[in-house]
Order: structure tokens, then sequence, then C-alpha cells
């Protein structure tokens, strides 16, 4: 008898194996399965909160670059009146702004030459358009609070070709690191997309003098060719000398 038991273990584990492997190739298969479908869940949650432009509706009339609804820093006595138009999510932007914006408002807004304006070409993806309406609902609370934004969310810029800027990092950031502006109300305008039709009339203004990219420059209303330091500066100068 023992022999035969003998005889019969290595037949039946030669059995057992392929069963084994069977199940660890299944129970693999729904966990990635799972993994698969909670990655897919946590993405749509994420795109829920984005807005489109073709829900804001409106009528949208392009009647000048309406300097009065957009942040700015200067005198209003300036001679020359800069336009700035970016993307949240521009890399080049944020370049620009690191690079060369505090030493801009030293040389020419903090002289008295510059009036700086901010207007919104929200144009890469859906997150530009709610980091766009975000920076809006800081600026109606606090225009200082509004280049705060600025730099520092261009601090934390994820990458270009990725939704990062969604409902739920924004809300994170705004309150992790803006303070002194009325937290509750920034959260219900963000969520309710209450300044959606700003950021689409920003677009379309800018759109209809020539803007088609980020970052661009217009000096007293003159959309200047490049975004090179230099060439705003010579443009400013030009202005100041006439």
């Amino acid at each position: 008898m023992k022999r035969n038991a003998a005889k019969q273990n290595p037949a039946r584990r030669s059995r057992l194996l392929p069963m084994l492997l069977g199940a660890a190739v299944i129970l693999l298969l729904i966990l990635l399965l799972y993994m698969l479908t909670a990655t897919k869940n946590t993405a749509g949650a994420d795109l829920e909160g984005l807005p489109n432009y073709t829900d804001v509706k409106g009528t949208f009339v392009v009647d000048g670059l309406k300097y009065e609804k957009q942040p700015m820093l200067g005198s209003p006595d300036a001679k020359v009146k800069v336009m700035e138009f970016a993307d949240f999510k521009c890399p080049a932007c944020k370049k620009w702004t690191e690079a060369y914006l505090d030493s801009f408002i030293r040389d020419y807004v903090d002289t008295g030459k510059v009036q700086l304006y901010f207007m919104n070409f929200a144009f890469i993806d859906r997150d530009s358009y709610l980091a766009a309406s975000a920076g809006e609902a800081i600026y109606r609370q606090s225009n200082e609070k509004f280049w705060e934004y600025v730099h520092k969310l261009y601090e934390q810029q994820g990458d270009e070709s990725k939704i990062w800027a969604t409902q739920k990092f924004i809300l994170n950031f705004v309150k992790e690191n803006i303070s002194g502006i009325d937290y509750e109300q920034f959260a219900r305008d963000l969520q309710d997309h209450t300044y959606m039709y700003d950021v689409k009339e920003d677009f379309k203004i800018a759109g209809a003098f020539g803007v088609n990219g980020t970052p661009k420059f217009m000096v007293n209303g003159e959309l200047l060719p490049d975004s090179s330091y230099e060439g705003l500066t010579a443009a400013i100068e030009k202005s100041l000398a006439e």
C-alpha cells in the first residue's frame, strides 16, 4: 500500500501544478482588472470637475482689451500699458515668469514707467481653463493675491501633456499656499465655474487681437512679434521715448 501511495503522489502533484498556476493567473488578471478600473475611476472623477468652453454660454463682444477687468500692477498714470497673455499650463510662461517677472516689475512697474496687465489665454487643455478660472476667483477677492497665485502655481506646474490642474489639486494648492482670502467662497466659485465666462471672454478677445500662443505681449495695444524679454523692453523703451 505504501508503494502504491508513493507512486500516486507524483501523479497527483503533476495534476495540481497546472491547477495552481491557472489559479495564480486568474488572480493576477483580477488584480490587474481592479487596478485598471480604479485608475479609470480616479481619472474620471478628476475630469468631471473640468470645464469645457462649449459649456460656457453667452454673447461675447470684442470691443477692446477691457483693461478694467484684468489683474494689474503699477500706476494708472504710467505712459505704457503692457498686457501679458498666458496659460498656467504653459512651460514657456513658467520660464518667462521665473526668469523675468520680478526684474521687470522692479525696473518698469515700480518705477512708474509701465502698468502691467494679465489676460488669460487658456488653450492647452481643460485644466488650463480651470486654473484660469481659479485665478479669476482669487483676483475678484484680491488683486495682490492673484499675483501671488501666479508665482506659486508656476512653481508647482505639472507636465503640460497631462491633466494636473484638477479641482482637487487647485483646492488643496490654494488652501496650503494662498492665505488671506475667503477660502470657502473661493471653493464655491471654483466648483460652480463662476468665472468661466470671463475666462472664455479673455480667450475670445485675445484671439481677435491675433494671439495664438503663450506667452505673448502687447505694448500700448500692439501685439509684439515674439516673446523675448529683449523685444518687450525695446518696445517699451520706444513707447517711452515717443
